[in-house]
């Protein structure tokens, strides 16, 4: 198919972050069983990054059973109005904003110019640009206020899930004690066979705030599964960034699917 070009740079918009200062993985903290479930959520919210504009590299490693395939890219991203992506040389780039989806593919001499239902279809779960720059920045997919919860304290984390079913979805939450971020969150569509699990499996230090280290998502829909492996590096907060994008002339639309 020749989205397989494609899915590698859509799925990089896990923010390449990394050090441009003093940079350390984060490990430890105990889970405090005092704490209720509006402590967590507090905490949680309360853990919410402060930045202007982030830009950094990354490493992605992607497969889907049948191909592999690992590329960096650049990431410039400012905080609730874009998310920019480019491939060495530009062979390929990737612009998102709050009410468009955009990239071209120069291997291919094709493009995407559109909404979100193509991002929902990979990733196997509505999405729409607050919930793509949660999962971005190490924040949870749904919105945790206004819902009744069930708390859980295992070893490693707070387990939280919503007392009453969501309509069309299941959805679970692990946040790990130390600084209350997300260690990992499962949203699932039974009824469509899909679940999208995400799993933070470090944190970094950059310039005094608390960014995801490396993430791993499975997009699983029936018996196909895509597996993303993102490595954050070099990361720069509150630069002066710039975000060229221009469809090619003469580029094929590539249809959403």
């Amino acid at each position: 198919m020749r989205q397989k070009c494609i899915l590698p740079v859509l799925m990089i918009l896990l923010l390449g972050l990394g050090s441009c200062g003093s940079t350390r993985t984060v490990a430890g903290g105990n889970v405090d069983e005092r704490l209720s479930i509006k402590n967590v959520i507090r905490n949680h919210e309360a853990s919410g990054l402060k930045f202007r504009t982030l830009s950094g590299r990354l490493g992605i490693d992607y497969s889907d059973g049948d191909d592999s395939q690992h590329v960096t890219v650049s990431l410039r991203m400012k905080k609730d109005e874009v998310i920019w992506l480019s491939a060495p040389l530009g062979v390929i780039k990737v612009l998102i904003t709050p009410g468009r989806v955009s990239f071209y593919n120069k291997l291919n001499n094709e493009y995407f110019d559109g909404d979100y239902s193509y991002l929902s279809e990979i990733l196997g779960s509505e999405v729409d640009f607050g919930k793509l720059q949660n999962l971005l920045l190490g924040k949870s997919l749904m919105e945790l206020e206004g819902r009744s919860y069930n708390l859980r304290y295992s070893a490693e984390a707070y387990e939280i899930q919503p007392k009453a079913a969501m309509e069309l979805y299941k959805f679970l939450i692990k946040i790990e004690p130390q600084f209350f971020r997300i260690a990992s969150q499962e949203v699932a569509q039974p009824a469509m066979q899909r679940v999208m699990a995400v799993r933070y499996t470090s944190y970094q230090e950059v310039q005094g705030q608390f960014l995801p280290g490396v993430v791993e998502i499975d997009a699983i829909e029936a018996d196909a599964k895509i597996t993303i492996g993102i490595d954050y590096k070099q990361v720069e907060l509150n630069k002066e960034l710039r975000f060229p994008y221009k469809i090619p002339k003469g580029f094929n639309p590539v249809a959403a699917q």
